[in-house]
């Protein structure tokens, strides 16, 4: 497998080589009809589907679209991981229409929101999906409606053109529509091959992440698709340490991409793996702690990597080039210029805003009517994250979201480190650290915890936990327990949520 120096549409050096004519669609149809594609784990017993399969699967739902929607049309797709739902973004692709992914565990209001801001008309869906949106949309089996006939043409479309639709996951607000053009995935292939140490012939890749976000759509389903690495599409009703040990071993998975919620949970249970070449996780930054027991349990380095929907894998570790520097997440990959800005868009070695240059091929087109967001997301030439940073040498360190940062006695305090920390104590599941107002020191430190089941801990041990390993400031100086953190679908910890209730708890 061709290395990232090598990856299609990166020049030796780092530049994008992106030609005037570029389909997704034809991206993850390029190679021998015989090869696997994907490992069907969704039903009882294991199955392959080659390429020649998955392109007929491809072209007889484009058919069916074809007599029902125009080039640009927004097309939903309420599936999980199954070869339909490769096949229903690759057809929609393929004749120049727009997807729009949407979860299975979205309730009628989440649903509602997203099919009418982005003018959705058609769903392509299962039965369950068929249920769960009622009369939102015109729902189409996938599975149901190919057609037989002539092989559909791949439209003319270009790397700018338009064609999926991510609604962000709503950490910091509304939910909005990040546009990406048929160049997002080609910006996706070097961080995805090198969070995977070199993606390579015999590897398998596979994630518990949804389809339906661009974790799961752009971190592994395509890129493997794109670059013949077979992906395994299995369903998980409820992640659990046992049955993910199962599809790993079932599947003959080698590379998997773990979101942060996904390692805590198998931490907590001490889950052993074996037999993994590549563990990569993104989301949120892993401690020190949770490296050390990924060589434990692995048998390798957990490779972290960064971005998020509207400009993704543009910084990432790869253990087999260079050491993984715990607190740090990673270096900025080829293709994607990466700086920490001061406020008036220069670059700084201080703490600043993370931000990314205009150019880089998985950068959103805008967000969908939205002009005014879209502009707000841009300093000059830069996109600006909404996180906080700081270089250590070239490796990156998150701080934390600007909103989330800290301000505590005149200290800025990031409260990753802190949660970190705290994850290292034997007791500590998960946990959640939040500012809450304060009228001396304008907030203070204040620490969400879910213990481990029969474990046992008090607010004084978790202090004095952080105020031995961190600095007397950074201290929660108030601990809560919790039975469980408000999360995202995406599985993030959602802050605005436990702010309000620090907020709260000062009114009462």
């Amino acid at each position: 497998m061709p290395d990232v120096e090598r990856i299609p549409g990166l020049r030796p050096g780092g530049a994008w080589d992106l030609p005037d004519r570029l389909n997704m669609a034809q991206q993850c149809q390029s190679h021998p009809g015989d090869q696997v594609a994907l490992v069907d784990l969704t039903g009882s017993d294991l199955r392959t589907i080659s390429y020649r399969q998955l392109s007929q699967m491809t072209d007889g739902i484009a058919r069916a679209l074809s007599r029902r929607v125009q080039p640009m049309d927004r097309i939903g797709v309420l599936l999980s991981q199954s070869p339909w739902c490769a096949a229903a973004h690759l057809a929609i692709w393929k004749i120049g229409a727009i997807s729009v992914p949407l979860f299975k565990l979205f309730k009628r209001d989440a649903l509602r929101s997203r099919v009418s801001d982005a003018g959705v008309q058609i769903v392509l869906t299962d039965a369950e999906g068929t249920d769960l949106l009622g009369d939102l949309a015109e729902p189409l089996i996938a599975s149901d409606i190919g057609e037989e006939g002539a092989d559909v043409p791949f439209a003319a479309t270009g790397p700018e053109d338009p064609a999926v639709l991510i609604y962000t996951s709503g950490t910091t607000g509304s939910p909005k529509g990040a546009l990406h053009g048929h160049r997002v995935l080609t910006g996706h292939l070097p961080g995805v091959s090198i969070s995977h140490n070199h993606l390579r012939k015999g590897d398998c890749l596979w994630t518990p992440a949804d389809w339906a976000w661009i974790g799961g759509l752009f971190d592994v389903l395509m890129p493997g698709l794109a670059l013949g690495i077979p992906v395994v599409a299995a369903r998980l009703e409820k992640f659990t340490p046992e049955a993910c040990a199962d599809i790993v071993a079932r599947g003959g998975i080698r590379n998997v991409f773990f979101p942060p919620t996904a390692l805590r949970m198998l931490k907590a249970a001490d889950q052993v793996i074996p037999g993994l070449r590549s563990v990569a996780s993104g989301g949120e930054p892993l401690g020190i702690e949770m490296l050390a027991w990924g060589q434990k349990a692995f048998g390798l380095t957990i490779n972290e990597f960064y971005g998020q929907t509207e400009c993704n894998m543009v910084v990432s570790s790869c253990s087999e080039d260079f050491p993984v520097q715990p607190g740090c997440i990673g270096k900025p990959v080829a293709g994607h210029e990466v700086a920490v800005i001061d406020e008036n868009g220069n670059p700084t070695s201080e703490e600043g805003d993370v931000a990314i240059r205009r150019g880089s091929a998985s950068m959103l087109l805008e967000y969908w009517n939205r002009p005014g967001a879209t502009a707000e997301k841009f300093r000059g030439d830069w996109l600006i994250t909404g996180d906080r940073g700081v270089w250590e040498g070239d490796y990156l360190r998150f701080v934390g979201r600007d909103d989330d940062v800290i301000t505590s006695a005149g200290y800025r305090i990031g409260p990753a480190e802190i949660e970190d920390c705290l994850l290292t104590h034997p007791a500590v599941a998960t946990v959640g650290v939040v500012g809450k107002p304060d009228p001396l020191r304008t907030e203070i430190v204040k620490a969400y915890v879910v213990l481990k089941p029969r474990a046992e801990a008090t607010e004084r041990e978790l202090q004095d936990w952080v105020k031995d390993r961190l600095a007397q400031y950074s201290y929660p100086r108030e601990v809560a327990f919790l039975k469980e953190l408000p999360m995202t679908v995406t599985g993030k910890v959602i802050r605005k949520e436990l702010k309000a209730r620090a907020a709260g708890e000062l009114n009462k």
